[in-house]
């Protein structure tokens, strides 16, 4: 398998910045059994798992959250969850605009949001909401910014810890700055998400979304702050450059898919049997809330299993984990691609990778041995193959290794990106 390296062009292609605005029609649900686009459809443009609450809050302050879509479309709805909450959350204002840089946002593009015709919503404890569509033009890897004003006292945010970019926060006692499209109000800075949980956009372009279902190698843990280089990044430039090309030459045989990551640092298949236990909702458990939930899903990508054998899995339970996980995904008429466990070891012990030995090894090549000959998904991803050292199948490439011993630098993630085979995705004329 050719493998290309992070060049000056690749991570610029990465980084892809775009603009904005205007409105757009009525909403129409997804039909994921189509291969062509329809008429302006919802689909689930970008997302995040939501994974614990920390001890401080929010105090009569607003939010600005950052958002990249990977969807084009002229309307969006958000998706606002309170899943670890265990008292309802008000929202008291929220706005939605396109990002120019930092919490500055493009001049005239910042949107009110409502929730059932109203500007403001309770977040039920456990619970999620959506909100009315809003009728604003989005590009491809547009960043957006979601503002969320919370009038309450030390109002702690169910969140997802890695984001991987950054957002922003007013001072608490600042009140609503929802409408406000510049910098000043936000003169904090954070790196996890705060109750956004997904953004829809209507869109006359889609043919689904894929789902990238997994662990920190998922999230992206080791990739670069704001940079959006993890490889389901990558796999998004990818699939935005071929359907644009598909435009050019007059080739409307397949839409465009959206990607969403519900990657979750340190996540495990199960909980069966692990010690020390999992820290996060186990794959099994929160499948329903961070998969089957999406509008439009007609993929996804299944990677994860290192954490369970790192916990002392056995090669059948993570296996009959992923056999459950993968059935439930197929039972809904979704296709899974599973994706081999790549290689880990002791760099520099820590709380992630203590205990790591040749007998866990053993039974991580046991696993990817039944993904690649035996294991019930439509498709195989074999990232084990793209980023291992040639010369010593255990390890990763030295150039691929971040440092730990576990997470790929951001060459590898490229790498991953590049060598998925984009026809995996295509509903007509699909290679198998």
């Amino acid at each position: 398998m050719q493998v290309t390296r992070l060049t000056r062009s690749g991570a610029c292609l990465v980084c892809g910045l775009l603009l904005v605005l205007a409105a757009g029609p009525d909403a129409r649900r997804q039909d994921r059994d189509r291969g062509t686009p329809a008429a302006a459809t919802w689909v689930t443009a970008w997302g995040t798992s939501q994974q614990t609450r920390p001890e401080n809050g929010l105090t009569n302050a607003t939010v600005r959250l950052m958002a990249r879509v990977t969807m084009p479309g002229d309307a969006v709805r958000i998706r606002l969850d309170n899943t670890f909450g265990t008292e309802p959350v008000k929202i008291g204002r929220a706005s939605i605009g396109a990002r120019i840089q930092g919490a500055l946002l493009a001049a005239g593009s910042n949107r009110p949001v409502t929730f059932n015709q109203h500007e403001g919503v309770d977040l039920p404890a456990g619970g999620s909401v959506w909100s009315d569509p809003v009728r604003i033009t989005v590009l491809q890897q547009q960043d957006l910014a979601v503002s969320l004003y919370v009038p309450g006292t030390n109002v702690r945010p169910s969140q997802h810890t890695g984001a991987y970019a950054t957002s922003y926060r007013s001072v608490d006692g600042s009140g609503d700055a929802t409408a406000d499209e510049g910098r000043g109000p936000f003169v904090s800075t954070f790196t996890s998400l705060w109750w956004l949980k997904a953004i829809d956009v209507q869109s006359e372009s889609t043919s689904g979304a894929i789902v990238a279902f997994g662990d920190s190698i998922t999230d992206g843990t080791c990739s670069t702050l704001d940079a959006h280089d993890r490889w389901e990044d990558v796999l998004s430039v990818r699939l935005g450059l071929g359907y644009d090309a598909g435009q050019r030459r007059g080739d409307q045989r397949e839409g465009l898919k959206s990607i969403v990551n519900e990657g979750i640092g340190g996540n495990t298949v199960t909980r069966e049997g692990l010690s020390p236990p999992p820290d996060s909702t186990p794959g099994t458990e929160r499948l329903e809330r961070d998969v089957l939930s999406h509008h439009g899903v007609t993929d996804v990508v299944l990677f994860i299993g290192t954490n369970d054998i790192r916990r002392g899995a056995t090669a059948d339970g993570v296996i009959a984990g992923l056999t459950s996980i993968a059935q439930r995904i197929k039972a809904k008429g979704i296709r899974v691609h599973g994706v081999t466990i790549i290689p880990r070891h002791n760099v520099a012990p820590t709380a992630n990778n203590t205990g790591w030995n040749a007998e866990k090894t053993r039974i991580k090549n046991e696993v990817n041995q039944w993904i690649r000959t035996k294991a019930p998904f439509d498709d195989v991803i074999d990232f084990d193959k793209v980023v291992r050292d040639p010369t010593n199948p255990d390890l990763l490439q030295p150039a691929f290794n971040c440092g730990d011993g576990i997470h790929p630098s951001p060459a590898g993630y490229y790498a991953m990106g590049r060598a998925i085979d984009l026809s995996l995705f295509q509903t007509r004329g699909r290679r198998r």
